[in-house]
């Protein structure tokens, strides 16, 4: 039986730790071969309350928690990999709940050689109640929001860019290295760019299933999305042939915005133009709004779905493009 490491980073996550202790716990594969690995960052609110009060009761459970002072994902992943033993290596978030087969799909597929890495399909759940929280998580998995970010909607497995919380031998490390620790975000796809550069195969099964939990407010969401925009042009200055069409496509339409908001004064051609960008764009958003209000009987997306994704384009597109003109400082 293989063992099993389970990686954590985690920062104040006191809503949703104990979802994802319990969902660990309850995993099919052998609680004997599982140990679980928390990167905290120091939190300032009762997290790690939470933790030891759920340890206390069930003092079987291999959990350690480990500090990371740096604070950020990378730190903690490298972190916990240098405090982990298993054979394999299972990255999660403390804001997912993997569903129960979750470890025993994950093992089952590194063993039949599917893939150097291998995930699945986030179930993308609102972080809250309100009807702002809904319209988030539908627009975090909706395709005019994500593009063909497979994890986040597809139902066919194959070979794809990259996977969240993805698995992999420990041997994997020897080949290619741990996280890289300067790319605070988009960590995940760069570690998979180089398990792709290196020969190996980032495999998406879609019966490896987790529930995540998106962000609750439209500024969270801003600001979630602009520091992956940041990010993603610091990892495409190492990597520029992993640019895809739908991280383009956000500063491209950006700056086509800005520059036609600058002609148009000026030129009437500009002011056609952006009259069409604007209303393509706007109708895209309307009919996205409505298809999603029908076909799941909630008429809140009608006016929350379409800021929602526009949110996340204009932040992700404002993001790429301020650490790009920031990127020799």
């Amino acid at each position: 039986m293989r063992t099993v490491s389970i990686i954590i980073p985690c920062y104040n996550e006191s809503l949703t730790i104990l979802l994802l202790l319990e969902a660990i716990y309850a995993q099919t594969y052998p609680r004997s071969s599982l140990e679980v690995i928390i990167a905290d960052g120091l939190s300032t609110d009762c997290t790690r309350q939470v933790i030891q009060s759920y340890l206390d009761d069930h003092s079987e459970f291999n959990v350690r928690i480990v500090d990371n002072p740096l604070r950020n994902i990378p730190s903690a992943l490298n972190t916990a990999l240098s405090h982990s033993s298993g054979d394999i290596i299972i990255r999660l978030d403390a804001h997912c709940v993997p569903q129960a087969d979750y470890v025993q799909r994950c093992v089952q597929d590194l063993e039949r050689g599917l893939g150097t890495t291998v995930g699945g399909v986030w179930d993308i759940r609102p972080g809250g109640k309100s009807w702002i929280a809904r319209a988030i998580a539908v627009a975090a998995s909706h395709p005019l929001g994500v593009g063909d970010a497979r994890y986040r909607y597809s139902s066919k497995a194959g070979s794809v860019d990259t996977v969240p919380f993805g698995a992999y031998h420990r041997s994997l490390l020897d080949q290619i290295g741990r996280y890289d620790p300067t790319l605070l975000t988009n960590e995940d796809y760069e570690f998979n760019t180089r398990v792709r550069k290196n020969g190996g195969t980032v495999w998406l099964d879609p019966s490896i299933r987790s529930i995540y939990y998106a962000r609750s407010g439209f500024a969270d969401l801003a600001k979630q999305y602009w520091r992956y925009g940041f990010w993603k042009f610091r990892m495409l200055q190492r990597y520029p042939a992993t640019l895809r069409w739908r991280q383009a496509l956000p500063p491209l339409f950006l700056t086509s915005l800005v520059g036609l908001g600058i002609a148009a004064p000026f030129f009437s051609a500009a002011r056609i133009l952006l009259s069409v960008d604007v209303g393509i764009y706007l109708a895209g958003l309307v009919i996205s709004g409505i298809l999603a209000a029908y076909t799941q009987r909630d008429w809140t997306l009608l006016i929350g779905l379409p800021p929602g994704i526009a949110l996340m384009h204009f932040s992700w597109g404002a993001g790429f493009l301020w650490s790009f003109l920031r990127h020799d400082t």
